[in-house]
């Protein structure tokens, strides 16, 4: 056990996750569904080092944050899930979106899953919180249950071909 510098709620919390990619490790588990070490790493948009997601994990599994089980289709690999104590991240999560999607130069295909979260409110964080309970600790979904994983998924795929097209039709004006 790590020691603490002292029992201030927001020192603690600092503590476990204040270091510069732990978030980003829950935030790629929590909305980009990588359960896997190799996932994690070629798909991180920020590149981190693997001796760094390494450690992150292994520091993110002792503070119940995520736990580690053993992958069936290949013993030398792992799944990570996260825990009820990350799923309660996801109100957190959305109000650090939330501010660096009003005080930072955001990417428009990024930046509408954290509008649709931050317009969902808090009705929204839970039927996501139940949806990734479902997903990582086996709970059944309530009744009449939408995705919201789907409907991020697809408000991203849209709003990224939106951007493609844009970014394409200076190309096709010059012809």
């Amino acid at each position: 056990m790590i020691e603490k510098r002292s029992g201030c709620p927001i020192n603690l919390t600092l503590e476990v996750l204040g270091d510069r990619w732990s978030l980003i490790v829950i935030r790629d588990i929590m909305f980009g569904n990588r359960r896997h070490f190799r996932e994690m790493l070629t798909h991180s948009q920020e590149g981190i080092a693997s001796n760094i997601l390494a450690a992150r994990l292994k520091r993110l599994v002792e503070e119940g944050l995520l736990s580690r089980r053993d992958d069936p289709a290949h013993r030398q690999k792992g799944i990570y899930s996260l825990t009820e104590k990350a799923i309660q991240l996801v109100p957190v999560l959305v109000q650090l979106g939330a501010w660096g999607r009003r005080h930072l130069p955001t990417s428009p295909e990024l930046a509408i899953r954290q509008q649709l979260m931050e317009d969902g409110g808090p009705s929204l964080w839970n039927d996501f919180g139940n949806e990734l309970r479902h997903i990582h600790l086996g709970t059944p979904l309530p009744k009449r249950h939408e995705s919201v994983i789907a409907r991020l998924k697809a408000a991203y795929e849209k709003t990224a071909a939106k951007q493609r097209k844009k970014a394409a039709a200076p190309m096709t004006k010059k012809g």
